[in-house]
């Protein structure tokens, strides 16, 4: 019985949702480019469940470069319709097109100035009718066998929603570099906007050596800055190779005598390196694929080939650069 039902609901959902697809039709593209010549914002509304979808479609517009906010209907009508201007596109949601609230405002919308885009499933409602455009969101039945609560047909106004979101969102040839200056806080964001400078020591933090140095005092240098590696220059102070404590351990299985060598005849030559100016995420990338085994440390170049700093992995990983 309860395998039954929950196979039903989503049956009846995923008909109403496919159904939508005879609905983008050129009122649908018409709707979709008059929020695109919009230079002001897209004011969401709807009662009750709808509204619940419109807080949905709205977030989703702003995160994807269309400025939108929601508007409850019952607040709008008592001071909020203040803060809709005539440049202002209002998408209204009403699966019946008769939700009071949604009705009461209508009149004072269209005095404002702004447009209004109905989202409902009764072209010859109240809403409908006083729509400049009109999107068909329409079930022929909702999941609830009382045929009562809102399922089905919120089902098709969040998917419509949705289509009217990524629409706008390839019309404006939105990037994931546009995702990501509005969502700095999550993981895409720190992928798409931390670059090497962000997380580099430098100063005194980054670790720089004489190539005519001996393999103790790298030794030293390394254990003062904790990276575990340390830059190599010439007498010109040009990056030409990096000491890791794992050149120190080889040697000194040798002897101890190694410690009196030279740091230019043990350090590693041409090792990979990267500008500051380039993307966390791609000095996580050199260091993963570099062969025959990953490296931990990532010397930071300028442009006059001088070391200006130093990437660590755990650095990358501390700041969520995965």
């Amino acid at each position: 019985m309860i395998k039954d039902s929950a196979i039903e609901t989503l049956k009846i959902e995923a008909a109403s949702v496919t159904r939508l697809i005879e609905r983008i039709d050129g009122e649908f593209e018409a709707a979709v480019k008059c929020i695109l010549d919009c230079h002001a914002r897209v004011v969401v509304t709807g009662m009750g469940k709808s509204g619940h979808i419109g807080r949905k479609i709205a977030a989703s517009l702003a995160s994807t470069g269309t400025p939108a906010f929601f508007m409850h209907p019952a607040e709008a009508f008592h001071g909020d319709l203040g803060m809709v201007t005539a440049d202002d596109v209002v998408i209204a949601i009403s699966n019946s097109g008769e939700s009071t609230e949604i009705v009461n405002i209508l009149p004072i919308i269209k005095r404002i100035g702004a447009k209004i885009i109905a989202m409902s499933g009764r072209r010859e409602s109240s809403l409908g009718r006083n729509a400049d455009f009109f999107v068909d969101i329409g079930v022929e039945r909702e999941a609830c066998p009382l045929g009562l609560a809102p399922t089905a047909s919120t089902t098709a106004t969040l998917a419509m929603g949705d289509a009217i979101t990524v629409a706008l969102l390839e019309a404006r040839n939105f990037t994931k570099q546009d995702f990501a200056l509005f969502h700095p806080g999550g993981s895409l964001g720190r992928k798409l906007l931390l670059t090497v400078e962000n997380v580099m020591h430098s100063g005194e933090d980054n670790p720089i050596i004489h190539s005519g140095h001996t393999a103790q005092e790298a030794l030293f240098m390394m254990t003062d800055k904790g990276l575990g590696a340390t830059s190599v220059v010439n007498d010109n102070g040009e990056f030409i190779g990096l000491v890791t404590d794992g050149d120190i351990r080889r040697g000194l299985a040798k002897g101890s005598q190694f410690l009196n060598e030279a740091v230019e005849n043990m350090m590693t030559k041409n090792p990979q390196t990267i500008t500051r100016e380039k993307l966390a995420a791609e000095a996580l990338s050199i260091m993963e694929k570099h062969k025959p085994r990953p490296i931990t440390v990532l010397p930071v170049i300028d442009e006059d080939n001088k070391p200006v700093g130093i990437v660590h992995l755990t650095d990358l990983l501390r700041q969520g650069v995965v």
